[in-house]
């Protein structure tokens, strides 16, 4: 496998331009990155490197801010581009509560996420 095939992608198969975060085991604690800007079509890789976790969390909203994909499992983003590491008490923190979506990469060096158009869009 070729290193570049390596790592976690976001396609974003929905009519809207999303920003994207992404919440990475690390250490003991969950690392929020964001943003990524990704227009309709158009893939992102999130990350280069090989899997090291099995399990990763995907936010990603409109650039309306309204949620696109959401889940169940509360992390901390910022309004403009971040790196948050541990995720306890983000509004104490001076931080934003999402709701990621947790990612199964099932033990895959890679991982690609498929975003597509919400039912009604």
């Amino acid at each position: 496998m070729a290193a570049s095939a390596a790592g976690l992608r976001l396609c974003n198969q929905s009519f809207d331009v999303l920003n994207v975060a992404l919440g990475e085991p690390d250490e003991g604690l969950v690392t929020t990155r964001g943003w990524w800007r990704v227009a309709p079509n158009q893939c992102a890789n999130l990350l280069r490197e090989t899997l090291q976790s099995q399990l990763y969390y995907i936010f990603a909203a409109d650039v309306f801010g309204n949620e696109v994909l959401s889940g169940a499992t509360p992390l901390c983003v910022a309004p403009r581009r971040f790196e948050i590491k541990g995720q306890q008490d983000c509004l104490l923190r001076g931080f934003l509560d999402a709701r990621f979506v947790d990612v199964d990469t099932q033990g895959q060096p890679s991982w690609t996420i498929f975003v597509t158009p919400r039912p009604g869009s």
